[in-house]
């Protein structure tokens, strides 16, 4: 005779998923220090219409400049057909967490009123990676700045700056003469940490405008 024991991990237990699959692992997010920038993704839902259209970036720009303002510190952004990547600073954690989903809130918003609809606009919680190394920042910014070529959405034209981007805020690019940059005509501020404004520089010097990505830098 076998007894059932009563208790314990059953086979179909728990909750069960609800929608999409959750592409974000929700898994404890490392401290902060205030020292290291984050790269940071946002991937909207397949509803939502594309958002490399002079219409929809205008429903984004008013909200980069807000994140600008509050706890987290916008460096840089690329605006790619269903996602977002961004370049932040924030001095912990906590900052990171609420300036991000405060960011997505403002971003949210608008996007569902610019397609007349309510409900949930992005498709998971946000996905952020600390950079800790100058090679680490210089293989992001080069990403995040050039990400438009990965998702072959670039002309082919030597030099061309993703006007979905803050490539035109960057100055660090090679072979392009390098102009003043006015934070207070676009969406981005100025970097605090020593890492994001002249760390990066050290591990390898300027970047090719023209550099297709590959992967997410490691």
């Amino acid at each position: 005779m076998v007894f059932k024991a009563h208790g314990g991990k059953r086979r179909g237990a728990g909750r069960k998923a609800v929608g999409e699959k959750p592409g974000v692992v929700h898994a404890p997010r490392p401290e902060l220090s205030g020292r290291e920038p984050v790269l940071v993704t946002l991937k909207v839902g397949k509803h939502v219409s594309n958002l490399r259209t002079r219409r929809a970036f205008a429903q984004l720009v008013p909200a980069f400049f807000a994140a600008c303002e509050r706890r987290i510190r916008l460096a840089h952004f690329s605006v790619q057909h269903d996602h977002l990547h961004l370049i932040v600073e924030a001095d912990d954690r906590t900052a990171l967490s609420r300036g991000v989903q405060g960011l997505a809130v403002r971003i949210a918003r608008a996007i569902n009123r610019m397609i007349q609809r309510t409900g949930k606009v992005f498709k998971d919680r946000f996905h952020d990676r600390v950079l800790l190394r100058p090679r680490q920042i210089r293989a992001a910014l080069a990403y995040v700045l050039c990400n438009a070529r990965k998702h072959q959405r670039a002309p082919a034209e030597r030099g061309w700056l993703d006007p979905y981007s803050s490539a035109k805020a960057f100055d660090g690019w090679r072979g392009l003469t390098r102009k003043p940059v006015d934070h207070g005509a676009l969406p981005v501020t100025e970097p605090r940490t020593w890492l994001l404004a002249i760390g990066w520089r050290r591990a390898g010097g300027d970047i090719d405008p023209d550099h297709c990505p590959g992967a997410m830098p490691e």
